[in-house]
């Protein structure tokens, strides 16, 4: 068995373990609010990926969990609502966006990933100093806090589903094709720089074709867009808390002040054409470049 399927077969079996682990914490808290008890399950399967991440010294472990966490948490809420009122109207609006969004980015991932003789480039030059440290950036940084931003970023759909007397409208069919539409900007933007990448005369030089024309992260501005469909869908139900706005504007700011600027170093460094093109491109919404 070569690397990249001995690293998806650790994988599967490690998160196959992490989801029996969040069932059974979850079963510990049944009686408290339906949202905590999904936080609880969430942290604890993070936990037992941060231990896999340890076994294996490769933090790359936790990445596919950022798109398959979703899935099990909008299905468990979509058939086991805190209303115990099932809407099928409600559940096929919410969950073929999250599904669709979720097979997508995890096969995506899969496709790329090499096995556990890979580590993402952010992964390795946050874990730098003494053992200590190393460790309490990894269970913070690279395993807990985005645990949390995915589980802030997933409350909306807590709003739409488990609320009975939530009743669809036209504005949840719009939020709901919004958001299947984010997961496909991120397709096309994906698809486009692997064909890129792929053609060995591209090495060294800067996508600037397609959406990457527009933008230099139009994969992330889908990612960011299909958070912020799953709040328009809350918005539509007209139960929503006032305050849950910061759920997608969190997960915008991550990726714009963080994620991206990361992303943007990494190829200052690599392509000697990127200064022009980071000048003239918008960083993530899609706008006519600027002209030199």
């Amino acid at each position: 068995m070569n690397a990249k399927y001995q690293g998806l077969l650790i994988c599967f079996m490690l998160y196959t373990i992490a989801f029996i682990v969040g069932i059974y914490a979850a079963n510990q808290t049944l009686a408290t609010h339906q949202w905590i008890l999904v936080s609880i399950a969430h942290l604890a399967a993070t936990c037992v990926v941060f231990a896999g991440s340890l076994i294996y010294k490769n933090s790359s472990l936790y990445d596919p969990f950022w798109s398959v966490a979703p899935a099990p948490i909008a299905i468990y809420l979509a058939f086991w609502p805190e209303s115990i009122t099932i809407d099928y109207e409600k559940i096929i609006l919410v969950l073929i966006p999250v599904l669709f969004w979720s097979l997508r980015l995890t096969w995506n991932w899969a496709k790329k990933w090499e096995g556990l003789i890979e580590e993402d480039f952010r992964y390795v030059n946050l874990k730098k100093g003494s053992k200590a440290k190393v460790v309490f950036i990894d269970f913070f940084g690279i395993h807990i806090f985005p645990t949390f931003q995915v589980n802030l970023s997933l409350l909306p759909i807590y709003y739409v589903l488990a609320v009975p007397t939530n009743e669809v409208n036209l504005a949840m069919y719009l939020a709901s094709s919004f958001t299947v539409f984010a997961v496909l900007l991120e397709t096309i933007a994906d698809k486009q720089m692997y064909a890129f990448a792929k053609n060995p005369n591209n090495k060294g030089t800067t996508m600037r074709e397609g959406l990457w024309k527009y933008s230099r992260h139009p994969n992330y501005l889908g990612e960011v867009s299909f958070w912020l469909g799953l709040y328009f869908m809350a918005l539509s139900a007209g139960s929503s808390p006032s305050w849950l706005f910061i759920c997608p504007l969190s997960m915008y700011l991550m990726f714009a002040l963080v994620t991206c600027k990361m992303m943007d170093n990494r190829s200052l460094a690599r392509r000697s054409d990127y200064v022009e093109y980071m000048k003239n491109t918008s960083q993530l919404f899609l706008w006519p470049p600027k002209s030199n």
